[in-house]
């Protein structure tokens, strides 16, 4: 397996700083849109990265449910290894690699609960089978095998079979506040461009172009 060949060029364009919408909020809108119309593959999974108390960071992929000018949502299971990293650690950043058109943006920031309404609210737009699967699923906890999860699901869809489905209180989502987002545009040579939004405690953004 020879991985030190396995090279392409970037030549999707660059990116100067005239192009960036001051707002970084209106840019990785601007992006995700141009995304989801390049009908790129998942556009709105990210990694999300926290970290333990012992300094060991830890990511998986998330998709994104929703953003505007509060921050980045994603939902989870309240007892899952990144909910409980997060209780001792709100700091967490999330990652977007849209490689067909060799971009990725980085976000930092922090991730508080949204509400119990806003929850539900998503919770019930779910199809049943997803509504069921996050209470049968135990998030991060070991499993004694694929079928005990099953049994459990199925368990569930016999029993609430003719009727809704309980929302559950271990369930719900996170925003995340953004203090830092950049934007990497790939280019030819290794060259890319990378801009990246710092917001100060005034909450104003300020915008630097970074070495590749």
């Amino acid at each position: 397996m020879d991985l030190e060949s396995l090279r392409r060029e970037y030549l999707h364009g660059g990116l100067s700083r005239d192009e960036l919408a001051e707002d970084p909020l209106d840019q990785f809108s601007k992006w995700m849109q141009q995304a989801i119309e390049l009908k790129i593959g998942d556009p709105s999974a990210m990694t999300v990265a926290t970290v333990a108390a012992d300094g060991q960071p830890s990511q998986r992929i998330v998709l994104l449910k929703h953003f505007d000018q509060e921050g980045f949502v994603f939902y989870t299971n309240y007892g899952s290894r990144k909910a409980d990293e997060l209780r001792k650690n709100s700091k967490i950043s999330l990652h977007f690699p849209w490689h067909a058109i060799d971009r990725q943006v980085k976000i930092c920031g922090e991730a508080t609960k949204i509400s119990a309404a806003e929850s539900l609210k998503y919770f019930i737009s779910r199809p049943k089978e997803s509504q069921l699967a996050a209470i049968a699923s135990e998030q991060s906890r070991v499993l004694s095998s694929r079928s005990f999860l099953l049994n459990q699901f199925e368990s569930l869809k016999l029993k609430f079979q003719n009727g809704d489905i309980p929302f559950p209180d271990h369930w719900g989502g996170y925003r995340v506040v953004p203090r830092e987002m950049e934007f990497w545009q790939g280019g030819a040579n290794r060259l890319h461009d990378r801009f990246r939004y710092l917001r100060d405690s005034e909450g104003v953004w300020t915008v630097d172009r970074l070495a590749p």
